[in-house]
């Protein structure tokens, strides 16, 4: 077993971290949304794990008019005094993964965005928990339902909110679309296809070692697929099936999977037809079809702007960095107790946990696996 901090380093190396504004339809969004921009209390955030994505969050943050980036947690020290610089963050409220416990007397830092491998999610949030912050977990949030459900008790019984960084809730065209669904635009929803998938590279990153990944391509881009049936539908599926494909045993070795189709059914009636890969590129797509009209965006969840049109025409709201847009509402939701359009608390992260444990249950039995 390699060393945490190897791990951490590794994930670093990683380009690829894919990962789900305000809480209003666009219409409503400069009314209600830069009101609560004018509170001058912000949330302070550490974030732990400075790797690619953490880095990309902490960018966002920069323009955040609720959210502070206030201290780190790394491994490596080359990396907090790097951040340190770039960010002005205090020495004070840097730590490592031995002495982060400590947090607990910082009374500087309200929450912790835990951005480290999935396999070390449930440690590293119960640990912010137990020190008296609130946590922020990247998706997905643990490796299955059983630990997603200890984080989720863990932070309420630590009197803490706990959140997962979906992003693609905050995300002004996806919101339109949802609330079209929602007033009925689309009548009676009947399909959804998801396409999420793209080629990994280093095939000794953290992302294909199942210890600290829990999976392959559907813990890292199939959830977008997972979760984006259930906000575009508006149901919890009640049954999954799914098959695999490995052409590259090498690569993904036992318990990585390289590609899996599944499909999930809604107690409406409506289906949804899904594709999760690391071989693909080119896939990242969301179609909802409804008996008056559908929807169809490309790309569907990836960091530039969204692009996507309805039956009514082409989506045409402002594209805003997403974690920008993210850890701002994520401000008012744990200071403000605001309510989102679409869920982001652990229990939601648990559903998504629920559903990949069924998919890969469907992947080894061949048959239809029972959500309900």
């Amino acid at each position: 077993m390699k060393t945490r901090r190897n791990f951490l380093q590794k994930a670093s190396l990683s380009a690829l971290a894919l990962h789900l504004s305000p809480f209003t339809p666009i219409s409503a969004m400069s009314k209600e949304f830069l009101n609560t921009q004018n509170d001058d209390t912000p949330l302070r955030v550490a974030i732990m794990g400075l790797g690619s994505y953490g880095t990309r969050v902490a960018k966002a943050m920069k323009d955040c008019k609720r959210a502070k980036l206030v201290g780190v947690i790394s491994g490596t020290p080359s990396k907090i005094e790097a951040w340190q610089k770039e960010y002005n963050i205090p020495a004070k409220n840097c730590y490592n993964y031995e002495n982060y416990h400590q947090i607990k007397d910082n009374p500087d830092i309200d929450a912790v965005y835990v951005i480290t491998p999935n396999g070390l999610h449930k440690e590293h949030a119960l640990g912010a928990a137990k020190a008296g912050k609130h946590v922020i977990s990247e998706k997905p949030m643990a490796t299955n339902a059983a630990e997603a459900k200890e984080m989720v008790d863990g932070c309420k019984a630590a009197g803490v909110k706990l959140l997962v960084g979906y992003r693609m809730h905050f995300e002004p065209k996806t919101q339109a679309v949802i609330n079209m669904r929602k007033d009925g635009e689309f009548g009676k929803v009947l399909f959804f296809q998801g396409l999420s998938g793209f080629v990994i590279g280093d095939p000794s990153q953290w992302r294909l070692n199942y210890e600290l990944s829990g999976g392959g391509a559907m813990m890292d881009i199939g959830i977008y697929s997972i979760n984006g049936a259930r906000y575009m539908i508006g149901e919890e599926p009640i049954w999954v099936t799914a098959q695999e494909t490995k052409n590259n045993p090498d690569k993904f070795k036992e318990g990585v999977d390289e590609t899996i189709q599944f499909q999930l059914g809604f107690p409406g009636g409506a289906v949804a037809s899904c594709l999760s890969t690391y071989s693909m590129n080119n896939l990242d797509k969301f179609f909802l079809n409804g008996t008056k009209g559908f929807a169809e965006m490309q790309p569907s969840t990836g960091y530039g702007p969204i692009e996507g049109r309805t039956n009514k025409g082409p989506l045409t709201q402002p594209h805003v960095t997403h974690q920008t847009l993210q850890m701002d509402a994520m401000a008012d939701i744990i200071l403000d107790g605001k309510e989102p359009l679409v869920p982001v608390d652990g229990e939601e992260g648990l559903r998504d946990m629920v559903i990949i444990d069924a998919i890969y249950k469907a992947v080894k039995t061949g048959g239809k696996v029972s959500l309900i």
